[in-house]
């Protein structure tokens, strides 16, 4: 029988017992999934719809692919990933095979889901093997800085075509100009740009955080006159506004009012989830004509950008490109066999869900579930409402995504690095194409410390682009 002296020891050693692995893994997946502001939170969802929603629909209508599958796989990929990251991890569309499905008529489903299974495999090789930390390594944060820019200056010049123009989406074409009037004109979209550059304004953080620093100031305030304490209070809640739920808000009221009887066209319950069939044929013009031209672009800006920008925007968060490149890999891997459209993350969806107030994991979890309530609930009817969805409205939160990306470039401090991003970013725009951008601006970055090493650098110094004490 023990003394009673020893349940306090007792109790202690039981106390001090180190906690299980599951009971960490949980821990963690709660914390990553915890949001700072729900209304913050719930906006920063709203930032990777601009490129989302209309590759996805264009797809849908012009190659028949099956939107509620896709939602269904997209929306647990959120999920996933929001739990996984703890950081608003984006899932977009693999934009290089889109726009080959979209500009060659005898790329169909089929040939769609072998390019993304094979891309998918492809990196997740890359990530097992460490073949993807070795190039996050070699390649300079200045040719990577390049492709930032040129992503982000292409989704904000596609948003000025969205805005401008009318668009036919399946094609991929613009059309005639928007007019000035209507439920999807000029007016309508100018006034949505102004109402989020007065809400977010132009810093990196999102109104939320205004708002707590509002509240600190609430005590001083409150000495002075009771007037001015009320315009305080005025603009602190103006400023927390989710603008860009807002904006998307008013994108689905319009969409109902111009077409009431879309709602007519919905048919509750998910569609048919079949496997694809592939065949040869199939898989060798997948991996030609999607494969290919996709990797670059994956391997750039789905992975080593992302990467690098998410350690900019969240330094205390550790995931490095190998985790990245395998979530990836298995997202295709799993999705692509039956008819989910390829996928990938991106720099520039999550800059976007970033200047729109994301800041967890929490974010992209509750768009996940958005996604995966409408894919089993209404399934590919839903694609007759989003063709009623102001293109506009779409263009102006790409407009903030893209300038979003292009900011990430700011930080190169010398003429040399801001030269070699220059070019990459001229070429990439120029030849439309990420992975002739990065060729050119490795190039001229090799150039360019050959040259130093002929004017007496140590060798130490040739291959330095980053601050040896950022972690890699």
């Amino acid at each position: 029988m023990l003394h009673s002296s020893a349940y306090p020891i007792l109790s202690h050693s039981i106390s001090m017992a180190p906690p299980s692995p599951s009971c960490s893994t949980v821990h963690k997946v709660k914390r990553n999934l915890v949001m700072r502001s729900t209304w913050a939170e719930l906006n920063g969802a709203m930032g990777d719809l601009g490129t989302y929603i209309p590759i996805v629909l264009s797809l849908t209508l012009a190659k028949h692919l099956n939107l509620g599958t896709t939602l269904i796989f997209t929306g647990f990929y959120n999920i996933v990933t929001g739990a996984i990251y703890g950081v608003p991890m984006p899932v977009q569309p693999m934009k290089s095979i889109a726009a080959v499905a979209l500009a060659d008529p005898t790329f169909s489903i089929p040939e769609i889901m072998a390019s993304g299974i094979l891309t998918g495999a492809v990196l997740l090789v890359l990530g097992l093997t460490g073949l993807m930390q070795l190039a996050y390594k070699l390649i300079p944060l200045c040719v990577v800085r390049g492709i930032q820019l040129a992503q982000g200056l292409s989704f904000a010049l596609t948003a000025v075509k969205y805005v401008r123009k009318v668009q036919d989406l399946p094609k991929s074409s613009s059309l005639e100009k928007r007019h000035w009037l209507g439920f999807d004109g000029l007016i309508l979209a100018i006034v949505c740009v102004c109402f989020i550059v007065i809400v977010n304004g132009a810093e990196e953080d999102h109104g939320c955080h205004r708002q707590d620093q509002d509240e600190d100031e609430e005590v001083v305030i409150s000495r002075e006159t009771q007037v001015r304490s009320k315009m305080r209070t005025m603009r602190r809640v103006f400023f927390s506004l989710p603008s860009a739920f807002l904006v998307f808000v008013l994108g689905v009221i319009l969409a109902f009012v111009r077409r009431p009887r879309v709602m007519h066209e919905f048919k509750f319950g998910p569609s048919s989830i079949e496997v694809v069939k592939m065949s040869r044929h199939a898989w060798r013009q997948g991996f030609i004509k999607g494969t290919v031209p996709q990797l670059p672009l994956s391997i750039l800006n789905s992975v080593i950008a992302v990467c690098k920008l998410s350690s900019d925007l969240f330094p205390g968060k550790d995931f490095s490109v190998t985790s990245l490149s395998v979530t990836v890999g298995l997202m295709n891997l799993v999705g692509g066999w039956f008819g989910a459209m390829p996928c990938c993350h991106g720099a520039g969806g999550l800059a976007g869900q970033y200047k729109f107030g994301g800041r967890s994991g929490g974010c992209v979890a509750l768009l996940g579930a958005t996604k995966l309530v409408l894919g089993f609930v209404l399934g590919s009817s839903l694609a007759h409402f989003f063709h009623q969805f102001p293109v506009g409205i779409l263009g102006v939160l790409l407009l903030f995504a893209g300038i979003e990306l292009a900011m990430a470039s700011r930080d190169m401090n010398t003429k040399e690095d801001s030269f070699v991003m220059l070019v990459s970013t001229a070429v990439s725009l120029v030849g439309s194409s990420a992975a002739l951008g990065f060729l050119c601006g490795m190039i001229v970055f090799v150039l360019l410390k050959l040259r130093d090493w002929t004017n007496g650098k140590p060798l130490n110094a040739i291959w330095k682009h980053e601050d040896p004490n950022e972690r890699v």
